[in-house]
């Protein structure tokens, strides 16, 4: 595991940003896989300014998200399939037709999970999977409990997720309660992960996943066991970490 401390959001932004970059030069037909919510927006928007500079070409990438909301179409401004949209793929030359996501529409939860899972196993493996952690060390929307789950599941959000994510919607009441999510298991197959981790309020969580014990009460901790783990992380988040 290798750890990145970084000044400022912006700081890291730009060496996750960096990292991407170059697997996609690397490798112009990679798969990456892609994490929402505020952490990674930066991130975008630095591939975006590649991209615009002509330093970075898309054509040939294919993407596949960690999860989206249950009862949420895609043209909800809060749904992963616009977040996405929004900041990063209208922005770059990415064919539309190699970006997947999870469909929030399909309310059989086995049936969707099970599609999305066959689907991101038939691609290949993921060259690169970009990581958010939540303030209770969730990866993925894969929640603190007794066990980790293997494949995509359709997940309860806890109170302190939909609390955290309130702020997107107008009201608590208007979080979906439950969301679609790639498992532990999916996410561990990746070639690469990249975490990126900003705020005070990531603190604990950071610390919990790196030096406390390995636990399914801690998803993010689960990390510890993958062969090639970056984390880049701002001071705040930093902060607990002596």
């Amino acid at each position: 595991m290798r750890i990145i401390k970084t000044k400022s959001y912006e700081e890291m932004s730009k060496k996750a940003a960096n990292i991407i970059a170059s697997v996609v030069t690397l490798k112009p037909d990679c798969m990456l896989g892609l994490a929402t919510g505020s952490s990674p927006i930066g991130t975008y928007d630095e591939l975006v300014k590649k991209y615009e500079a002509g330093d970075l070409d898309f054509s040939e990438v294919t993407t596949v998200n960690l999860d989206e909301y249950k009862g949420l179409p895609k043209e909800n401004e809060q749904s992963y399939y616009y977040f996405m949209h929004e900041y990063l793929f209208d922005k770059v030359n990415i064919n539309p037709e190699k970006t997947y996501l999870p469909d929030g529409t399909n309310l059989n939860s086995e049936e969707e999970a099970a599609r999305y899972e066959a689907l991101v196993q038939s691609l290949g493996t993921v060259d690169l999977q970009l990581l958010g952690l939540g303030r209770n060390g969730h990866i993925g929307f894969n929640e603190p409990g007794d066990h980790f789950e293997d494949g995509t599941h359709c997940v309860d959000l806890k109170e302190s997720t939909i609390e955290a994510n309130k702020r997107f919607f107008e009201s608590a009441d208007d979080v979906p309660k439950q969301a679609y999510s790639m498992g532990i298991g999916t996410i561990m197959r990746s070639k690469k992960i990249l975490l990126v981790v900003s705020g005070e309020e990531k603190a604990q969580a950071l610390k919990d996943s790196i030096y406390g014990p390995v636990t399914p009460e801690v998803p993010g901790s689960i990390l510890r066991f993958h062969p090639d783990v970056t984390i880049i992380a701002d001071e705040a988040a930093m902060s607990l970490i002596k």
